[in-house]
């Protein structure tokens, strides 16, 4: 395991960064490596069956579904980011990953932790239309707003990510860097900087609150809304028909934020201990794997188109949009 160091201008420029990881016995590595591999490949499986369960089946062909569709395929590049690198440190004495490597994975991981933010909320508002104003929501969710809304998405994570790695690319490193995590991240990054580090973790604070705070105030108000309308609904039947319908992606959003909040509130002295990386593992790998779980387990519709798609007893694609209101 070699750490290349450069001298610039009387400065050291750290070219390498070492990811401690999960230092265990050689046996419990192998063991690692099995299960997050078997993880890894169920999550890209799982997603990439929706995928094609949503654009094969014309009864998905509706915003909630299209939304769907998109937060499956963020999760497949969301664990692709992490995961085959972690795979490779199991079964390697070299722990290494380079300075350009380290900055371009955390790139993605913020865009698609950001985009995640951004599209649970759009998704919670979907929700908040179809319950709360559901004659009008043909007229409200059509086309062409789902697209924008998808589109402003993955803009706002791309854009996030780019102001935070400016900060951050820029900060110093000193002697050989021992990341204490099995991945590049915004607060590990900080802890490890020799220089001021203030400035990159103003903005970084910023940009999570803004990231964070918003989308879950849009969530917290759109459940709000849809709590008091299902409680105004005369019927037993009728309440658990409209809870059913955004049951699952609520159970998403309380394992997607409870798992990071946990992470992202934190001091970032907190990543000196081994607790935030059983946390971490929990939403860059477990969430990813159980989300698709969650929504066949409690979408009818969904687990038909599933089994449609896996026994390939679908002729082709049908309906003529990617969606239709």
């Amino acid at each position: 395991m070699t750490t290349i160091i450069l001298e610039v201008d009387n400065r050291t420029v750290t070219t390498h960064f070492i990811l401690l990881g999960f230092p265990t016995r050689p046996a419990f590595q192998l063991l690692l490596f099995s299960v997050f591999l078997a993880t890894y490949l169920l999550t890209l499986l799982e997603n990439l069956l929706i995928i094609l369960a949503i654009h094969s089946d014309g009864q998905l062909h509706k915003p909630m579904y299209f939304f769907l569709s998109h937060l499956s395929f963020l999760e497949m590049w969301y664990v692709t980011v992490i995961s085959p690198k972690m795979l490779v440190d199991f079964l390697s004495h070299d722990k290494s990953i380079s300075f350009n490597g380290c900055m371009t994975q955390l790139y993605f991981f913020v865009t698609f932790v950001c985009t995640e933010y951004i599209l649970l909320a759009v998704m919670a508002f979907d929700r908040y239309v179809a319950i709360c104003n559901p004659l009008r929501y043909p007229v409200i969710m059509i086309n062409q707003l789902c697209g924008t809304l998808a589109g402003g998405c993955w803009f706002c994570g791309l854009m996030t990510a780019m102001i935070k790695m400016v900060f951050i690319a820029q900060l110093h490193y000193c002697g050989t860097p021992q990341i204490n995590h099995y991945f590049c991240d915004i607060s590990p990054l900080l802890n490890v900087s020799c220089g001021d580090s203030s400035q990159a973790e103003l903005v970084d604070f910023f940009l999570a609150l803004m990231v964070i705070a918003l989308p879950l105030c849009v969530v917290v108000a759109s459940y709000a809304a849809i709590l008091a309308t299902i409680l105004r609904i005369p019927s037993a039947q009728g309440c658990q028909k409209a809870f059913s319908t955004c049951a699952s992606h609520l159970t998403v959003v309380i394992l997607f934020y409870s798992t990071t909040l946990f992470t992202y509130a934190r001091p970032k002295l907190m990543y000196a201990y081994n607790s935030n990386k059983v946390v971490s593992v929990l939403y860059t790998v477990i969430v990813p794997l159980l989300n698709p779980i969650i929504y066949c387990l409690r979408n009818r519709d969904v687990k038909a188109a599933l089994r449609k798609t896996i026994h390939c007893r679908g002729s082709g694609p049908q309906g003529n949009g990617v969606f239709s209101s």
